[in-house]
């Protein structure tokens, strides 16, 4: 059977019961995880499974987002919608959870509300949870975080920031200035967006006190935003800190709990610094990560008995990357990842920024750590291969990363240091993520598989199985500059035959599509309808060395379309291919992409550019001030950068897609280029879609998106039409 868009993207999750969201209860006795319900993708259901070795229980589903609150489903606020699309959370049910410190508890939010599902003790599937909601039925908050000892849950409520002492109920309302342009608690768009950081509050240790951010949005210009759905129109008034604009003013206040005051904290060393990331360590010390403006500069500065201390600081001439690796050792050091050498390695460091090392000189990257005691690190990243990622043990004192797992795979998860143990998603080319428990010290072989996921004939996908085409993994150049890339073969496929070809790029900094996993299925829609799929990570991508993303620092849509252009020189050698018939899809900055290479000679014999960036102008400070700089310092890296000067030059049918409600690359971008083109006299096929968002992610749309893309494609490449 082929696959189609209606059952891609259909009630069932032909991917199986994918984990995510993967956690530990406290101790490391009980794994987490959320997956989809077997008759609906869209509802998350969380479940547990114990991790004593030899347990023979099954996991067991402790809730169901449909079950959860007795509710039908309130309407969401405004910033909880705008977080599940800045996070990418497209699902409902439960979509986020914490585990009480004590083990015995599960909070979550749903319909705007704050449950919490006490979990059975001792851990037996037979037991069911009894959910309370903790917050009042008619109040939407969202924001939602425990305190260190779980005394207490904080929220924001109508851009006020609140707490509820979790044993009585009994709420306090912390802020009282929300209104207008403020909001206290919440990460504003550019934080939530750009610099993935979701939090807007944080607990002191011994929960006397809290951290908060105040944003104020009234510095950036309003502009008016057309939303439009299929009733009406709305003009949306919209505070969109366009490149080279200003910025939201994020203030960063300390709560004190028992008098109720707060300590305006100077936390910025210049007046538009970013506050990139903020946490206590166990001594009560706050840390702050202020990156400047220009994103030169990443400064690690630490606030104690009302001084300030600067620990250290990251400069590069290009830019700074983010991350979430500070780690606070129980003895007082902290690990952090930097770049200053060229990659990305994990370094001990005092904390007052002395006796700097590398932890693991042994690994190429490091990318997430997951967790540490004081002669041990569990991280993420991988050694030699790229395109894998493994699990290793990092023996602080040795300064050697050891690896727990291992092969041709992808993994991610997390650890309990205390317990021993990891919950590990593993994924291949041939198999989507199953959950296993691993051993973290090594001394012994262990991978108990929690949450299987084979394909077998009870397996949603089996039926489509036959039609599956494989995909092979290989590299264009050596060494550090080396293209990794991914080739997917037409179904049915018959050597001798030649097939026209699908170059599917995003091609953009901080993303890495070529990985050794389960690919995503919409690639099987191309290749069962008869198309080869080729992806190329280019210059730029994200998860290589510093110098291998530096390339785009200055001007954008150069070094990436090279790349491409160099990938389909590659795709001429194989003798399956058809030269004439090769295309190129992308969303996003994949949309910009595909605008570029159809502009870029005779390459592309037709393209699909979605939700496409057109002017770098008219898109996010944060961003594009990375790579780009200002409109004003760098003039001449905006024009190079931009695809509407181009428009003109696309000679082979293009299809133009975009929502009408998208509050990211702004629909404005689109209109723009349909202007251009017409004006240019170049004839392009479009579909627009009224009320979608930036990811296209409703079932209808995509269903009908998918369906659009195909018929276009058969049209311009199967059957030689424009």
């Amino acid at each position: 059977m082929r696959l189609t868009p209606g059952a891609l993207f259909g009630r069932r999750p032909l991917t199986g019961a994918v984990p995510s969201q993967v956690k530990l209860a406290p101790g490391g006795g009980v794994a987490s995880f959320l997956r989809p319900a077997a008759d609906d993708r869209n509802r998350l259901q969380l479940w547990l499974a114990s991790t004593a070795d030899g347990d023979p229980a099954p996991p067991w589903r402790l809730l169901d987002g449909s079950e959860s609150s007795g509710e039908d489903g309130a309407a969401e606020t405004d910033e909880a919608k705008a977080e599940r699309e800045r996070r990418r959370l497209f699902a409902r049910g439960v979509s986020a959870y914490a585990w009480h410190p004590q083990g015995n508890a599960i909070f979550f939010p749903a319909d705007g509300g704050v449950f919490a599902a006490q979990t059975p003790h001792p851990f037996t599937a037979s037991a069911e949870a009894a959910v309370r909601r903790l917050t009042p039925a008619a109040s939407q908050q969202s924001g939602l975080c425990m305190s260190p000892a779980g005394t207490f849950l904080s929220f924001v409520r109508d851009g006020d920031l609140y707490c509820l002492r979790v044993s009585d109920g009994v709420e306090t309302r912390l802020t009282h200035d929300a209104g207008g342009t403020v909001t206290n608690g919440l990460a504003e768009f550019i934080a939530q967006e750009e610099m993935h950081r979701f939090e807007g509050h944080w607990w002191a240790p011994d929960e006397r006190s809290v951290a908060f951010a105040r944003v104020d949005v009234a510095p950036i210009a309003e502009t008016r935003r057309y939303e439009i759905r299929a009733a009406g129109i709305d003009v949306v008034t919209q505070r969109y800190p366009f490149a080279g604009t200003a910025n939201a003013e994020v203030r960063l206040g300390l709560h004190d709990i028992a008098s109720g005051t707060v300590r305006w904290l100077d936390w910025a060393l210049a007046g538009d610094d970013y506050l990139a990331r903020v946490a206590f360590a166990p001594d009560g010390a706050l840390f702050v990560a202020a990156q400047s403006r220009d994103q030169r500069r990443l400064a690690l500065r630490r606030y104690h008995c009302g001084r300030w201390q600067d620990v250290l600081a990251e400069e590069s001439p290009t830019w700074v990357n983010l991350h979430d690796n500070l780690t606070f050792l129980a003895d007082g050091r902290l690990l952090w990842t930097s770049e200053r050498s060229g990659h990305a390695q994990l370094y001990v460091v005092r904390q007052d920024g002395g006796d700097m090392r590398v932890a693991a000189g042994n690994l190429g990257r490091v990318n997430r750590v997951l967790g540490a005691t004081n002669e041990t690190a569990w991280v993420t990243g991988w050694q030699r291969d790229p395109t894998t990622q493994h699990l290793f043990r990092i023996d602080l004192r040795r300064a050697v990363g050891y690896p727990i797992t291992t092969g041709d795979a992808w993994h991610d998860g997390a650890v309990d240091a205390t317990g021993g143990v990891g919950a590990v998603v593993r994924s291949d080319a041939e198999s989507p993520g199953t959950l296993q428990i691993v051993d973290l010290h090594g001394d012994r072989t262990r991978r108990t598989v929690l949450s299987g996921n084979v394909a077998d004939a009870a397996h949603p996908y089996f039926s489509y199985r036959a039609c599956h085409a494989p995909s092979t993994f290989g590299q264009l150049g050596e060494g550090g500059d080396a293209l990794h890339y991914r080739l997917t073969l037409p179904q049915p496929f018959v050597p001798g035959d030649r097939y026209p070809v699908i170059v599917h790029v995003y091609g953009g900094p901080g993303v890495q599509r070529v990985r050794r996993d389960f690919p995503p299925l919409a690639l099987q829609l191309f290749a069962q309808a008869g198309y080869g799929v080729f992806e190329l990570d280019n210059r730029g991508g994200a998860n290589r060395s510093k110098a291998f993303e530096d390339v785009l620092h200055g001007r954008l849509g150069d070094v990436e379309v090279q790349d491409q252009l160099a990938g389909v020189a590659f795709l001429h050698t194989l003798p399956w291919v058809d030269a004439q018939r090769i295309g190129v899809f992308g969303h996003s900055y994949g949309g910009y992409m595909a605008l570029l290479c159809l502009a870029a000679g005779d390459a592309f014999a037709a393209g699909v550019s979605v939700a496409p960036v057109t002017r770098w102008e008219l898109y996010d400070t944060h961003y594009t001030e990375r790579y780009l700089g200002t409109p004003a310092d760098n003039p001449e890296g905006y024009a190079a950068s931009a695809a509407l000067p181009r428009a003109g030059e696309i000679r082979a049918p293009l299809l133009l897609m975009h929502g009408m409600a998208d509050d990211n690359v702004l629909f404005a971008h689109s209109t723009a280029l349909m202007k251009a083109l017409q004006d240019a006299g170049v004839q392009f096929q479009l579909m627009t879609y009224p009320g979608a968002k930036h990811a296209l992610q409703d079932t209808s749309v995509a269903i009908h998106r998918y369906r659009c893309i195909l018929e276009f494609l058969d049209r311009a490449l199967q059957r030689g039409q424009g």
